[in-house]
């Protein structure tokens, strides 16, 4: 309450002061707790299903289940990095199933001429077809939809190419030091997993840390106040879709290095588990908000819900999908409630 002296001065009386003090607080609070389970519900979820299979299965908790739970996961939590870039910006990549299987044939393919032609060839043209998808989306304004959409068709085309229509599987010899990336392991844990890892630390301190990681949030939160504050809009996009390409090329030609061969039939429905595992860690599919650490967890959670399908015995791969649907549906619903929330708060 406000009252006026004889000098019209405004004084504001203490009741009045301290009750606009308690409704920030309240708000403050309310944004926490739903910032709180939003970036750590999954990983909630992960550890309950975790503990619930472990008492379950007597083969769960093994340490070469784990081991193996731990390698697959990796190759698709490459992939599901750059894809956190992309959808923090608002955008969307449907290419990175074909590009990871690009990579995986381009890697077998030029392992017949060393390791680094094996490495950096995936890594090039899928990075170039990551470019192309930033140019077109970033300058010409085109639907990241139709454009990476387009992508995956041409990517998958240009592979199958390459292999005769899927008829010539080309090989990576044992020994090489491109098949010891893929299949050795250090401390007990498989060398795809530690580059993993890597990966999501440089690329959580990227996000967090630089300049270039607070025009990816400032470009997905809000593109037009993006531009007016100075952030480089167009430049922005186009490198999350070149870091999208180059990682899930990188995946395709790790992957390949693990099973030793380049296989033409894998990363077929890539791109949407990479999507959902994204948005089940917390990362808004309007873009703006978003955490590394949450999309290593929906990849993890993914796989061990797999795992314990596939531990059941009685059930078919297909309710992998029904049971990743249900979960991908879930969380939308909740991030929509939980948005809601605050902006009533």
């Amino acid at each position: 309450m406000t009252v006026t002296k004889t000098d019209n001065t405004p004084v504001t009386t203490a009741s009045t002061t301290s009750a606009d003090e308690t409704e920030p607080v309240g708000s403050t609070r309310a944004e926490r707790l739903s910032a709180l389970v939003q970036q750590h519900g999954a990983l909630a979820v992960l550890v309950i299903v975790s503990v619930i299979a472990s008492f379950s299965f007597d083969s769960f908790a093994t340490s070469d289940n784990v081991t193996n739970m731990a390698t697959s996961s990796a190759f698709l939590a490459i992939v599901a990095l750059g894809m956190t870039f992309v959808i923090i910006t608002g955008g969307i990549d449907l290419s990175v199933g074909s590009l990871f299987a690009l990579g995986g044939v381009l890697a077998a393919w030029g392992s017949r001429h060393g390791t680094l032609v094996a490495l950096l060839l995936p890594l090039g043209v899928c990075g170039l077809i990551g470019v192309v998808n930033g140019l077109l989306v970033a300058r010409s304004r085109l639907a990241p939809f139709i454009v990476t959409l387009a992508a995956m068709l041409g990517a998958r085309g240009l592979m199958l190419s390459l292999t005769d229509e899927g008829a010539n599987t080309y090989l990576i010899a044992k020994g090489s030091f491109l098949a010891e990336l893929g299949q050795g392991t250090t401390l007990g844990v498989g060398n795809p997993v530690w580059l993993m890892l890597a990966l999501f630390v440089a690329g959580a301190v990227v996000l967090r840390r630089t300049r270039f990681g607070q025009h990816v949030y400032a470009v997905g939160g809000n593109e037009d106040a993006a531009a007016l504050m100075g952030a480089p809009v167009a430049r922005t996009k186009i490198l999350v879709y070149t870091l999208s390409g180059l990682l899930a090329g990188l995946a395709g030609a790790l992957n390949a290095a693990w099973l030793a061969s380049g296989v033409t039939i894998l990363g077929n429905g890539m791109e949407l588990e990479a999507i959902s595992a994204v948005v089940i860690g917390g990362t808004l599919l309007t873009g703006g908000l978003g955490y590394v650490s949450g999309s290593l967890v929906g990849v993890l959670l993914l796989k061990v819900i797999q795992n314990v399908i596939n531990q059941i015995g009685s059930l078919d791969s297909s309710y992998q999908q029904v049971v990743s649907g249900a979960f991908l549906a879930l969380v939308v619903i909740a991030q929509t409630y939980l948005g809601r929330r605050r902006q009533l708060v």
